[in-house]
């Protein structure tokens, strides 16, 4: 399920000009390009820690492992080429700005994502589910503009959305993040029950909803906080490391063998996602951005480096710990890059020793 697929149902978009093949975006193309978007931004966020389960954009399940990203990018750029022409010709539709900005969003063009999805904006004046959405996704390319921060503008911009629509699925969970971040753990309780109200019932950002709550709760249990909204009970999982101590610390080398393959400017991120044998999500749990001329590089993965409070490393028992070094500087993984992984480790665990020395196929 698609939860920032424009306006709600039942509502009225800005009135466009007149349908023409040359002049509006066919079905066909913009249902191609959902598709693509959906596949490579599932691949994506498995690699960049997107909150994709907490913010709604796709389903993390989307992408089977091993695809052919690089393949599927090309295809990406030709549809996306497509679609800005035709854009040209139609700029009165909200749908196609849309589904562009959703696009550069996974290709990590997130300046020109903001922009796409101002229009977007703008055309949904007289609806309020469309300019809320909108508003969401806007937030949302802007924080990832400025570094993953949703503090500033991006909240400026949430609290519009809900504002248009209190029941907008994204901006009530972006809402309960910055709530979260700031302390404010009742107030992020709240929100974030008023998400899993509109969620898909039983849908994987539900649960992840869920887990956002029950940490929520707990903090605010240990300040001493009261009157947080109850929560029904999750199934029971091994209880979590402390928050303190779950943090995963190491050392990332580049093989000498590969050196002549990595410039000094690409990008190298460094992620801890759960282990396949302890339950959690497979989404990056914390993830650091760094250069290749950093390397070679002391690292510390936390909970400060998580996207978002549902996907942290406290909640689970044992990850797996990688680096990848990233040729075109974007989220997802392509043929060419470089990569190391470390065995399962103990959240907690010191000193863990990756060394980049396989080629991405």
């Amino acid at each position: 399920m698609d939860h920032t697929a424009g306006p709600a149902s039942g509502t009225t978009p800005p009135t466009p000009l007149p349908d023409t093949p040359a002049a509006r975006p066919s079905r066909g193309l913009l249902a191609a390009l959902a598709g693509f978007v959906l596949v490579v931004a599932g691949v994506g966020y498995a690699w960049y820690g997107t909150p994709a389960a907490l913010r709604g954009d796709v389903p993390q399940a989307a992408a089977a492992p091993g695809a052919g990203h690089g393949g599927q990018m090309e295809q990406i750029a030709a549809m996306l080429g497509r679609l800005e022409e035709r854009l040209k010709a139609q700029p009165d539709d909200a749908e196609g700005w849309s589904m562009l900005g959703r696009s550069y969003s996974v290709l990590g063009r997130y300046p020109e994502a903001v922009e796409a999805f101002k229009r977007v904006v703008a055309l949904g004046a007289g609806n309020p589910p469309l300019r809320a959405q909108a508003l969401a996704d806007q937030a949302d390319a802007t924080a990832m503009a400025a570094g993953r921060k949703l503090s500033g503008e991006p909240e400026k911009l949430i609290e519009q959305a809900l504002q248009a629509d209190p029941k907008n699925l994204k901006a009530l969970a972006l809402a309960g993040t910055i709530a979260f971040d700031n302390g404010d753990f009742a107030r992020a309780v709240k929100l974030w029950q008023d998400a899993v109200a509109v969620a898909e019932p039983g849908s994987e950002l539900a649960r992840n909803l869920q887990g956002g709550i029950a940490e929520a709760q707990g903090r605010l249990g240990q300040a001493g906080g009261a009157g947080a909204p109850p929560v029904a009970a999750a199934p029971a999982t091994p209880a979590p490391p402390a928050a303190a101590a779950a943090s995963v610390t190491g050392r990332v080398t580049l093989a000498a063998a590969l050196a002549a393959q990595a410039g000094p400017e690409d990008t190298v991120f460094v992620f801890a996602r759960a282990a396949g044998n302890t339950p959690g999500p497979r989404a990056p749990l914390a993830i650091l951005r760094k250069q290749v001329k950093d390397l070679p590089l002391t690292f510390t993965l936390d909970d400060s480096l998580a996207m978002n409070p549902a996907l942290r490393l406290s909640s689970v028992q044992q990850v797996v710990v990688g680096a990848r070094i990233s040729k075109s500087g974007n989220a997802i993984a392509q043929p060419g890059d470089l990569q190391g992984l470390s065995q399962p480790v103990a959240v907690g665990a010191r000193d863990v020793a990756i060394e980049i020395a396989e080629v991405v196929r």
